[in-house]
């Protein structure tokens, strides 16, 4: 008897101290960076960042030569910093968010203020909220108004204007970007605005050229076509009118004339290339070209305004250099020479580009953060994003691909655990949401890295439909959401399994937004495949998606769900895992925001009703305040928690 007393709290000890221990790696990985949003100021005399004080973000600014703390830039009540731009060497201009007792995403209701470095001459520059009225002066003053203003371009050489874009408010605070935005030139001291001219598309983006005017504007139309105009002789002109022969044409930069540009664009369908056309005659030149796969990142001189350099991912992310005379692009290749194993980016710089900003990152690593002085070619270590993960103790992030049984190449991830045989593991299946225009990379992903630190591999898949491969790939998923892109998750599953890598009888299939509708839609298709899974924010209902959401709200939207779903509703019955729960046999833990606008909880409530009219058993997580994701750290933690219980309990870990 004693024995058995003794076995059962030797037993009860070893769980409460795994579970412990799964508590504070939940902990530990659901913890956002420690700074973020880091940035030179354009003389560098100043060093800024985002930090998290008493649970809202501040803006710090350090002294670049000592690293000593000058000042910290915070807002009282709910409201806090979010994204900010230095305007000129002194001042700053940062958005004023507001933290809602509704939801944990910062609400921005476009208001932007400006302030010294050294705290000094405080302005309300743009927004609803301004005190100042105008009476009958023909002079613009800093009177309220009804817009959400961003950021478009700080004129660093400009020491009193910036640039604003503001999306014009549809009698409410939401954000409609569908309606005409305006361009403002603000003054940076008093906020008083002029008008420089409208956008002539919805959606707008804008691009400006190295002396602050706008030159493009890039939108779609109500039918969610892309359309690109550009500004000659004071007036817009369609770009279609250059007969360039390019679809999904996006300007990236100026080149080396005023009236040439490089840009992205397909020809027949193929991968994005990039072309330096001109503007004048319509002439266009291929300067590059992957056979297999879209760029990610485009990297721009900021003195010239002119594109030096072209990121991919392909197994791991690599550069294509427009131009190697760029001295950018000699200090670039410097710099990644002198960090083996990590990828290298340009964050920011100073005007006369002396000093560089630099961000190192790779598969083990969230980042860490360097001055570089270019004139010396000496590297400073300033900080590091998460200092509490040891990046010798992480996983490492395999690149991998394999032929799926439509004679296909897919690729992919796999997260091994450290310290560990990569051999029989047990497997933790994680498809990306989207599923259009996004796509897995190699990097640093904490909820894998989590499931690591337990002893799970980690599998991810560029299943069709992804973005990144080309436009034929991306559109092979269109109206195939329950069928082939589930297909291209399950052969990724069945290819680590032959490879040795994984232990079938422990796998479980974990996803957020897209990815939640595809664990339970691979674990329909596949019912004894997975031994378990969870859905994130998941879509569940297809046809609902049609009348609940943000993305039906606009026509664009409509316009996008048609084409990439189809309206047939016997087929999206057919692909919905609220009509198809017949099917599972799999354990099921059902995380949701009840304030989700992508995927409503509606979506949740659709799958609940169908498994309790079947009586089948499942676990459910409802954060009330959170939207379509977990944005507060303590959330993030309890949301890990919870799935690593879920996953020992069924996996047996």
């Amino acid at each position: 008897m004693k024995a058995l007393i003794l076995g059962a709290i030797m037993a009860l000890c070893c769980q409460n101290a795994a579970q412990a221990n799964s508590l504070l790696q939940a902990e530990r990985f659901s913890r956002g960076a420690e700074f973020s949003n880091v940035k030179l100021s354009p003389s560098g005399e100043y060093l800024s960042a985002i930090t998290n004080h008493e649970g809202k973000d501040t803006l710090i600014i350090l002294n670049t030569s000592n690293k000593k703390l000058l000042n910290a830039l915070n807002f009282p009540g709910n409201a806090q910093v979010g994204d900010y731009e230095w305007a000129n060497n002194e001042r700053i201009v940062l958005q004023k968010v507001y933290l809602k007792g509704w939801t944990n995403v910062p609400q921005y209701y476009g208001e932007l203020m400006a302030v010294n470095a050294d705290g000094s001459q405080v302005q309300y520059l743009f927004g609803y909220n301004s005190n100042v009225q105008q009476t009958g002066s023909h002079i613009k003053k800093n009177t309220p108004i009804r817009a959400t203003a961003f950021i478009l371009d700080p004129l660093p050489d400009n020491k009193q204007f910036m640039l604003v874009n503001a999306i014009p408010w549809d009698g409410k605070r939401s954000l409609d970007f569908s309606l005409i935005q305006s361009v403002y030139r603000v003054d940076l001291y008093n906020g008083k605005r002029t008008k420089v001219m409208k956008a002539p598309v919805g959606y707008a983006r804008f691009m400006t050229d190295h002396t602050g005017e706008v030159r493009f504007s890039i939108g779609e139309n109500k039918n969610n076509n892309t359309k690109v105009f550009y500004r000659a002789d004071g007036k817009w002109q369609d770009s279609k009118t250059l007969n360039l022969g390019l679809s999904d044409l996006t300007p990236i930069s100026f080149a080396d004339k005023p009236n040439s540009i490089y840009a992205a664009g397909r020809e027949m369908g193929q991968t994005l290339g990039v072309y330096k056309i001109d503007l004048e005659t319509g002439d266009k030149q291929k300067i590059l070209q992957d056979p297999k796969l879209d760029p990610t990142d485009y990297w721009v001189n900021q003195q010239t305004k002119q594109l030096y350099s072209v990121e991919y991912q392909d197994s791991y992310p690599t550069y294509a250099f427009v131009d190697n005379k760029d001295k950018h692009s000699v200090q670039l290749k410097q710099l990644i020479a002198s960090f083996p194993g990590y990828q290298v980016h340009i964050v920011s710089e100073t005007r006369d580009s002396k000093q560089q900003l630099i961000r190192t990152f790779n598969d083990r690593n969230p980042g860490d953060y360097y001055l570089f002085d270019t004139e010396k070619v000496k590297l400073s270590y300033l900080f590091s994003e998460k200092k509490w993960l040891d990046p010798e103790l992480m996983a490492e992030v395999k690149p991998i691909s394999f032929t799926n049984r439509d004679g296909i190449e897919i690729t992919g991830y796999l997260t091994l655990p450290h310290g560990l045989e990569a051999k029989n593991l047990p497997l933790v299946v994680n498809p990306h949401g989207g599923p259009h225009g996004v796509r897995d990379v190699w990097g640093f992903e904490p909820q894998n890295q989590l499931f690591a630190s337990q002893g799970y591999a980690v599998l991810q898949v560029n299943f069709r439909g992804s973005g990144g491969f080309g436009e034929a790939f991306e559109k092979a998923g269109h109206q195939k959401w329950g069928l082939d892109i589930q297909h291209d998750i399950i052969d990724a599953t069945h290819h680590v399994i032959e490879q040795g890598f994984a232990n079938k009888n422990r796998m479980c299939i974990v996803g957020s937004s897209f990815g939640g509708y595809s664990a339970l839609q691979s674990a329909i298709i596949e019912p004894d495949m997975f031994k378990c899974a969870i859905g994130v924010a998941g879509v569940y209902d297809l046809p609902l998606m049609f009348d609940e959401g943000d993305i039906s709200e606009r026509s664009a939207g409509l316009s996008f769900l048609k084409q990439v779903l189809g309206q047939d509703k016997t087929i999206l019955k057919a692909m919905s895992p609220s009509y198809n729960t017949d099917k599972l046999k799999a354990k099921l833990l059902l995380v949701h925001g009840g304030d989700d606008e992508r995927a409503p909880i509606e979506q949740l409530e659709s799958l609940e009703e169908a498994l309790k009219a079947r009586n089948y058993p499942y676990e459910k997580m409802i954060m009330d305040d959170e939207g379509h994701g977990f944005y507060n750290d303590d959330h993030r933690a309890k949301y890990y928690q919870k799935m690593l219980s879920f996953l020992d309990a069924n996996l047996n870990l």
